[in-house]
């Protein structure tokens, strides 16, 4: 099983994921849930709760992808509601703000029914605008936020930290928590109402046969009346979402402070690159806490040594909270980026009525994720949801027309590195631990050298739509700068939409240099 070899975030270090089996055969159930996150936990167990007999799978473990590397906050939109109601009207931003409302509701719930202890807090936010030149968005934001029935208050700064952080929104109500003790709390209570979850079982394909879908994996078919892809974004289609959203990194750091030194809030700004800040007490010394500040976003695949993000968040931070004692943890995570700003929950776009998704999380995705498993579920069972239109993933990009294009050009743009040199002349030249893209004849090679010097070589082209991928020096792996897919070094799928490893290759000539072990093919971990 593929597990990432990168950083490893504050939540990995202080919780472990439940033991589960693989899928022992072919299987027929009513729901398939496929993928182990927020999303598709969440999904699986409001279904168990109504009678329906459900099963997830899950690739790797659970919370092994973007859930167990979030940030875990809940807070008001990323597309701030001023621009939420100049794409969607005061009705959808009305909608938006009473789906946030609920989703928060709806973990707050589970949390007491189910009797899970995962550290939720319920705690004021505050977005602030550091620069004089955003202080009108402040303005705006306050304004549109009380049109769609938000309680919010406008304040000169936000209290109870050191630094001036300029005019500031405080959001009463907001919450956090530690997502994987959250997961471990859904997959008990799954178990606990008769759902079944298999671990180490990458769904590779969902197809229609007659009136079930069939979701084939790599130990048989699962057949199910219904599908929910919760992968973060979709694999079981090539085009149609992945022209609608764009995958980014995001970079996250944990600072050492002194207990009580921060106050328990959470903190966002309006800076480009922007930064969010909570407070966390697991991972710290007795007398310490942990600050969580994320940000310094990029296009996937489109920064191949990434690590000065950490050192711009660091500096940030270390300006604004000088009692800081230095970094503990640094991980970075993957969001899809939806083109007008809000997710894609509901329906599958191809008209098949029986899959669904959840996918174009943003910045927002425990708020999302859990919203798009309260949709899916009235859908499922055949119940309105007010939500449905305005996060149908049918919608078109209208809205968002101009991000729209943008990130198509991008993207586009991408696949003329199969015209371009390989980053080095020979895979001589790359030092052990790291990994470069090398030119042969009209071959590119993804190669990798370990720490012993054993060289690793994959096909350059991601098996989702044939774009190169580029070295990532900070996860060692592979990433897509197209669609956001991500290989280890083996070649094996961290992050959809690929739902297939690279293919191996074999180095012609390799010149392996004095303490070199020799040419290794990519191999993958069963």
């Amino acid at each position: 099983m593929s597990k990432q070899a990168g950083s490893t975030s504050l939540w990995a270090a202080t919780a472990s994921a439940p033991a589960s089996p693989n899928l022992p055969g072919d299987a027929e159930i009513e729901v398939c849930v496929i993928g182990a996150g927020i999303a598709g936990l969440t999904t699986a167990l409001l279904l168990a709760r109504e009678g329906r007999r459900v099963m997830v799978l899950e690739a790797m473990e659970v919370g092994a992808g973007e859930t167990g590397r979030t940030t875990a906050h809940f807070f008001p939109p990323d597309e701030r509601y001023f621009q939420i109601e100049k794409k969607f009207g005061k009705k959808g931003a009305s909608l938006v703000a009473q789906s946030y409302s609920a989703a928060i509701g709806m973990v707050e719930n589970l949390i007491a029914v189910e009797g899970i202890d995962c550290e939720f807090t319920r705690l004021n936010g505050y977005l602030f605008a550091p620069v004089r030149e955003k202080w009108t968005d402040i303005d705006r934001e306050y304004r549109a936020a009380r049109k769609a029935g938000v309680p919010v208050q406008l304040l000169e700064r936000a209290p109870g930290v050191a630094f001036d952080t300029g005019p500031a929104l405080l959001f009463r109500d907001q919450a956090q928590f530690h997502p994987l003790k959250y997961l471990n709390g859904l997959a008990a209570a799954l178990a606990r109402h008769g759902g079944l979850l298999y671990t180490g079982t990458r769904a590779s394909a969902i197809r229609r046969e007659g009136q079930r879908q069939v979701i084939e994996t790599q130990f048989g078919r699962v057949r199910a009346q219904s599908v929910v892809v919760a992968t973060n974004t979709p694999f079981h289609e090539r085009v149609t979402m992945h022209t609608k959203q764009a995958a980014y990194r995001t970079y996250v750091i944990g600072m050492r402070i002194p207990k009580g030194s921060v106050p328990a809030i959470l903190m966002w700004d309006t800076a480009e690159p922007y930064h969010y800040v909570r407070l966390e007490s697991s991972g710290g010394a007795a007398d310490e806490d942990i600050l969580v500040v994320g940000g310094a976003d990029h296009k996937v695949g489109q920064d191949g040594h990434p690590q000065h993000r950490y050192a711009e968040l660091e500096a940030w931070t270390m300006a604004r909270f000088p009692s800081s004692r230095g970094v503990a943890y640094r991980w970075s995570g993957e969001v899809m980026e939806p083109s007008d700003g809000l997710p894609y929950l509901g329906r599958d776009p191809s008209g098949d009525p029986d899959v669904y998704l959840i996918t174009g999380d943003s910045g927002n995705g425990m708020t999302h994720c859990t919203a798009g498993a309260m949709l899916v579920r009235d859908l499922v069972q055949g119940r309105d949801n007010a939500w449905a239109a305005l996060y149908d993933p049918a919608r078109t990009p209208a809205r968002g027309l101009g991000e729209f294009v943008r990130e198509q050009v991008n993207t586009l743009s991408r696949y003329t590195q199969w015209l371009s040199p390989g980053e080095v002349d020979s895979a001589a030249e790359i030092p052990p631990g790291e990994g470069a893209i090398v030119r042969e004849g009209l071959r590119r090679l993804a190669v990798y050298r370990d720490d012993d010097g054993g060289l690793h070589a994959l096909s350059s082209a991601c098996t989702h739509l044939g774009c190169s991928v580029a070295w990532n020096s900070a996860e060692k792996s592979w990433d897509c700068p197209c669609h956001g897919s991500r290989f280890d070094t083996d070649g094996e799928v961290l992050h959809g939409p690929a739902s297939h490893a690279l293919a191996p290759a074999t180095l012609e000539h390799p010149l392996v240099p004095p303490g070199g072990t020799g040419v290794g093919r990519g191999r993958r971990l069963e």
